[in-house]
């Protein structure tokens, strides 16, 4: 009967998208689940001018967005905005011709939901089983959500997505179109620490204990923790991105999960980004878990996870302890995503711990990431109330409990040598010291 079902609603992309109407709104599947052959044949309708106007809500944009609603020619058709800024959208949304969307990452699923009115959602998914039901695979986010709440779904079905457990399901009944196209899956290898990368690593991993809850985000300082934690033992996952540096801590049996207060023994997760050897560890290994991102970044949620350990990069931090990691110069230079739900949340679990990471210089070390105030301009993405621990190659810092001045003091001992002197007078200029 499902076999049936998923026959009568097969089609082609382009008779797929026939339907979607003028000033519609579209969320699309992000990351590895942007939908390449769905997105290629909408971009020709707007190529065409068969449709005019479309709005698109999306994040984080990778190479099929690029390559069909980026392109230049259809900045005028296309009035999106985005949840995350990356490469592919950056400049786009400096001057204008795209907006973002300020957000705590784990209140998209409700900003959808509540206040907002799909009209489409496309994504990709993994292959119906024989119970008629799909998975949302690599990117559960709030694209599960927009689906649900869309007017019209239509999903790409693609072989090589992973099939993924947890609150990851989807009925054909709950699908108005389907299409296949079995390419090769984006692939994103971990990144190569730098030296301060792995200075960085080795501080904050002598901070995890045994036993903890771990969130890392994707980059060299997070490879380079991983790299650091092979000697622990009984880590868990809660993280929103699952990274190939965490999967290889699964596989070493460093990551088990035995000690977790919260789905014990499961990998929660709400995005994987990652290469073909990791989704293929990833299929159908009861193991693994996805959820939305309304709970996998709830800070409530994460507070149940005993010994929680969230770890993410920041731009900048002023001697008020204020981190940015959203802004340079003004301008938004990626997003604020769910670095304050997981500062709040590790920080409110018992035994956690929040830490923030950077480099204490930028442009080959002429320009200090510690500065006396955030420029004018600046987004804080993290409160000064809310930091916990800050770690350079310098050290570590623990702000909470401390006042203003002792809280100067010891941010400025994270700075690179060459610029402390200038930060302490003008800590001493600010009247903080």
């Amino acid at each position: 009967m499902v076999d049936a079902l998923y026959r009568k609603k097969l089609t082609t992309p382009e008779k797929a998208v026939e339907q979607i109407k003028e000033d519609s709104l579209l969320v699309k599947g992000l990351g590895l689940a942007e939908p390449p052959a769905l997105l290629a044949a909408l971009a020709q309708r707007l190529q065409a001018q068969d449709l005019k106007k479309l709005r698109v809500l999306d994040g984080l944009p990778f190479q099929y967005v690029k390559e069909t609603l980026l392109v230049p020619d259809l900045a005028d058709c296309v009035d999106r905005i985005t949840s995350f800024v990356g490469d592919g959208d950056r400049g786009l949304v400096q001057v204008g011709l795209h907006s973002y969307l300020p957000n705590h990452l784990h209140q998209m699923p409700r900003l959808i939901s509540e206040f907002m009115t799909v009209d489409v959602t496309m994504t990709t998914v993994s292959p119906m089983d024989a119970s008629g039901y799909f998975t949302f695979g690599a990117s559960n986010d709030y694209t599960s959500t927009a689906a649900r709440c869309a007017k019209r779904l239509i999903v790409e079905v693609n072989d090589n997505m992973p099939r993924i457990l947890g609150e990851s399901l989807l009925h054909i009944s709950e699908v108005n179109a389907v299409v296949e196209n079995h390419v090769p899956l984006l692939e994103f290898p971990s990144p190569a620490p730098a030296p301060e990368d792995e200075i960085i690593g080795r501080t904050i991993a002598e901070m995890v204990p045994d036993g903890a809850s771990i969130q890392l985000g994707f980059g060299g300082v997070p490879s380079a923790v991983a790299g650091y934690l092979c000697d622990h033992k009984d880590l868990g996952i809660h993280t929103e991105v699952i990274c190939p540096a965490m999967i290889d801590l699964v596989r070493k049996g460093v990551v088990t999960g035995t000690r977790k207060t919260l789905h014990k023994r499961k990998h929660i997760f709400t995005i994987a980004l990652g290469d073909k050897e990791m989704m293929a560890f990833m299929n159908d290994n009861p193991s693994m878990e996805s959820h939305p991102v309304s709970y996998t970044n709830h800070p409530s949620v994460i507070a149940r996870n005993d010994n929680m350990i969230s770890i993410n990069a920041v731009l900048q931090v002023d001697l008020f302890g204020q981190a940015n990691a959203e802004s340079m110069q003004g301008h938004q230079f990626s997003g604020s995503g769910g670095q304050l739900d997981y500062v709040r949340g590790a920080f409110d679990a018992k035994g956690g711990k929040s830490i923030l990471a950077f480099h204490a210089t930028a442009k080959k070390a002429k320009t200090s990431r510690i500065v006396p105030q955030l420029p004018q301009g600046t987004m804080v993405t993290t409160p000064r109330n809310d930091v916990h621990w800050l770690v350079t190659e310098f050290g570590a810092a623990n702000l909470k409990g401390k006042s203003t001045r002792e809280r100067a003091l010891a941010i400025i001992d994270l700075a690179h040598p060459d610029f402390r002197g200038d930060l302490l007078r003008a800590a001493e200029d600010m009247y903080l010291l």
